[in-house]
């Protein structure tokens, strides 16, 4: 029978790996692509012996740097030529304000600017039946694009991490938005999922008032697996089948409203990110 090919970013991670797992338990050729290809072999390797599939490999991709981002597609490309699953897992949140070779604020480079080259890289390889499912936060509601600041500082005025984080957030929703749009057309579904408040590293804000934080998200705080059960869903379930431009949460769709579906900035959003990929797309 022919493989199908999955791909999740970020699949080392604690998230990750319940999202390898699940796509790996399913049958597929399963790409774990990860930033430090290394230290995810042992990884991997305990998947196989768990899931039963021989068929997980992991291959490097760094989201901040967009040329890694177009060798990773060249590599598909040459070596499976097709994908079925696309799985925009990873994500960070900077403890200060870093920038990318590229010229960007880190964080919107991995959390947005990154899966968006790697998701427009990867669709001529999808067809009728194709699943895209990204990453999002409930934070994106704090989310502002302040155009040029958004890509060149993560946020407009005085750095706080959680600005980048909430406007990467909010970029990554309405592009969900927008290119389920434009591929509803060939049969390939776009979805976005929040996870909610998981037990990952990615909540600590490495600041005097971690204690407080854990204290206040201890009661609410769900496991990697739980974070993960709504992608999964979206990913691999037959009753979403043809669902596609939705935001969800806990198996759930969440009305946005206008304000998101039909953002001002939205257009603009797509045009000056089109702009930083080009070079990469040729």
């Amino acid at each position: 029978m022919e493989n199908k090919i999955a791909i999740i970013t970020g699949a080392d991670g604690d998230m990750g790996m319940e999202e390898t797992r699940a796509v790996a338990k399913a049958g597929y050729y399963t790409i774990m692509a990860c930033y430090c290809p290394a230290k995810a072999q042992d990884k991997c390797e305990k998947l196989k012996k768990e899931t039963g599939n021989k068929n997980i490999e992991v291959i490097g991709i760094d989201l901040a740097n967009l040329q890694t981002v177009r060798n990773f597609a060249d590599t598909i490309k040459e070596r499976f030529g097709k994908v079925h699953l696309l799985m925009n897992n990873a994500g960070t949140l900077e403890t200060g304000q870093h920038f990318t070779v590229d010229g960007l604020e880190r964080t919107i480079s991995v959390n947005y600017v990154g899966p968006y080259l790697l998701t427009r890289l990867l669709i001529p390889l999808m067809q009728e039946g194709a699943r895209i499912v990204n990453m999002a936060s409930m934070v994106y509601s704090m989310g502002r694009l302040n155009f040029p600041h958004f890509f060149e500082r993560g946020c407009k005025g005085c750095f706080m991490r959680i600005w980048p984080y909430s406007n990467s957030k909010l970029a990554i929703t309405l592009f969900t938005m927008e290119l389920a749009r434009r591929v509803k057309k060939f049969g390939i579904t776009v979805n976005a999922v929040d996870p909610g408040i998981v037990n990952t590293g990615i909540i600590r804000m490495q600041m005097f008032f971690d204690p407080l934080t854990d204290l206040v998200f201890r009661p609410i705080i769900r496991t990697p697996l739980q974070g993960a059960d709504t992608a999964i869903h979206l990913l691999l379930d037959n009753d979403v089948q043809g669902q596609t431009g939705t935001f969800n949460r806990s198996r759930k769709i969440i009305n946005l409203g206008k304000k998101y579906t039909e953002h001002p900035k939205m257009q603009e959003l797509w045009e000056r990110t089109e702009k930083i990929v080009q070079p990469f797309m040729a």
